[in-house]
This record gives C-alpha cells, structure tokens and sequence, in this order.
C-alpha cells in the first residue's frame, strides 16, 4: 500500500511469582482505547535496539525494571484504515520494584490471573488474542526454575 507508514512496537507481559500478568488501563490520552485493560509497551525509537526500548516504556508507565531476558512471544501485525502498519512484539519478561504509574498514559494497574484475563470485557484487542493463543508450553514455563530466579 503506497502512503502507508511503518511503526514498531515492543509490549512486556509481565508476569510474577504467583503467576499472575500485570495489566495496566489506559488514560484519556489513547483515545478510543481509554479505558482498556493493556500491557506495558510503545513505540520504538529509531536507532534503538528493541530490547532498550521494551525496558525504556515498562520504566516510564510502571516504574519496573525488566531483569533476565525477555522471551519474544509473539509478532502481530496491526494494519489500520489510517495507512498506518503497526509491528507489534509482545515478549514474556519478569520486572522488579515498586509499582509507580504515570497519569499521563495509565490511570490504574492490576495483577491477574490467565482465567481473571479471559473475563475481562474491556482488555485491549490484540492483547486478548496473545492470551488466547499463548502456548500450553508457556504455562509449564511459567511454573518452571525461570520463574523463581
């Protein structure tokens, strides 16, 4: 498609030792996606290898650090009627310190369950269709020797 322009961005699920994923709603700045239940994550920025960037977003709308490596989960592609292809990659990452959101962008947090994901009525799009395709083999991932560094 001729006019189209590319954006990259990178989201952390961040799960804990309890097995559960940190959601984050929000604010009016998002527009039509106020409200809604997503994960930590933006845009790139040019020059900036991916991982910077996924640490970068966590710290400005949670106040966590990724720690370990993160696992690439998934790639999406988001194609809008505005001209505008969005490369989304979601990666599995485990985060420390103390939860501190920015108004500007989020306007409430919560810690979940896969099951407490799955009945949310107001969780972002894309984001459900990474919880609803995650592999079985994550799960085991979850409860394995990784979880507990």
């Amino acid at each position: 498609m001729e006019n189209t322009t590319l954006q990259v961005g990178t989201k952390a699920l961040i799960y804990n030792k309890s097995h559960q994923f940190l959601l984050i709603k929000r604010s009016e700045k998002y527009g039509y996606l106020a409200g809604q239940w997503d994960i930590p994550g933006g845009r790139i920025r040019p020059g900036t290898d991916l991982l910077t960037n996924l640490a970068r977003e966590v710290k400005e709308e949670t106040n966590l650090v990724i720690y370990d490596q993160p696992i690439l989960l998934t790639a999406q592609d988001i194609i809008t009627k505005t001209n505008r292809h969005i490369v989304r990659l979601t990666y599995l990452a485990q985060a420390r310190g103390e939860i501190s959101i920015q108004d500007e962008e989020v306007t409430e947090y919560q810690w979940c369950s896969q099951l407490e994901v799955a009945k949310l009525n107001n969780l972002d799009s894309y984001i459900k269709e990474v919880f609803d395709k995650m592999p079985q083999s994550l799960y085991h991932l979850l409860q394995s020797e990784y979880v507990k560094r």
